[in-house]
C-alpha cells in the first residue's frame, strides 16, 4: 500500500506541492528603490506570508523606471515565466511623472490587466496619485484611471500605495518611502490582497 500512495504522489503534477506565485508587477515603488531589497514591501509581504503558513510565494518582477507601457511589452512573458495566481499591478506613476496622455497609460493599463485575467489570475490593482504642481484637470484625470479600470474589470483596489506613507518618510526625492514606512504599504497593500488569497 506505501508503495502505491508513494507512485501516485510522484504522478500528481508538480503544481500539488509547490507553492503558488504572487506577481508584484510594478515600478520603483515595488523595487525597493533607495533602500535594501529585503526592507522593501514586497519582501516584508513575503516575511508575512511565511509567518502565517500561507501557501503563497511573492516573486518581484518590478523595475526601477518602469512604465505602463513596458509593463505591457513585457507582461506575457512574465505570466509565462513564473504563471502566477495572483498579480498586483502597480505601475503608471512614471507615465503619469512624465506627463504621458492618461488614455495611453489606461489603454495599457487595461492590456496588462487583460492578459493576467486570460491567464486565470486574479488582479489586485494599485492605484497612484500625482503631486498637485502638474496642474488639477491632468491630476484629476489621472487619479481616475485607477477606479475606473478596476470598475470596468471587476477587481479589488487599493486606491493610492502612499496613502499611510507621513511626509516626513520620504527620501530626498520626496518620491519614494524610506525603509521606516515599507511596514505599514505592506498592510496596506495585505488588506485588499487578502480576499485574493482565499
Amino acid at each position: 500500500m506505501k508503495v502505491i500512495l508513494l507512485v501516485a504522489a510522484l504522478w500528481l503534477p508538480c503544481s500539488a506541492h509547490a507553492a503558488k506565485n504572487i506577481l508584484v508587477f510594478g515600478d520603483s515603488l515595488s523595487a525597493g528603490y533607495g533602500i535594501a531589497v529585503e526592507e522593501s514591501w514586497p519582501s516584508l509581504l513575503q516575511q508575512e506570508l511565511k509567518r502565517t503558513r500561507s501557501k503563497f510565494d511573492i516573486v518581484n518582477a518590478s523595475i526601477s523606471g518602469e512604465t505602463a507601457l513596458g509593463g505591457r511589452q513585457r507582461i506575457a512573458k512574465a505570466l509565462q515565466q513564473h504563471r502566477p495566481a495572483i498579480v498586483i499591478v502597480e505601475l503608471g506613476a512614471n507615465d503619469g511623472l512624465r506627463g504621458f496622455s492618461t488614455a495611453d497609460i489606461e489603454a495599457n493599463l487595461s492590456e496588462i490587466i487583460v492578459q493576467a485575467t486570460n491567464f486565470r489570475a486574479k488582479v489586485l490593482l494599485v492605484g497612484m496619485k500625482l503631486p498637485p504642481n502638474y496642474g488639477e484637470p491632468y491630476v484629476t484625470q489621472f487619479q481616475n484611471i485607477f477606479p475606473r479600470l478596476a470598475k470596468r474589470h471587476s477587481l479589488k483596489l487599493l486606491p493610492f500605495l502612499l496613502e499611510s506613507v507621513a511626509p516626513e518618510e520620504f527620501q530626498a526625492d520626496n518620491l519614494h518611502p524610506v525603509a521606516a514606512a515599507q511596514p505599514q504599504i505592506m498592510r496596506d497593500v495585505l488588506k485588499e490582497l487578502k480576499p485574493l488569497l482565499r
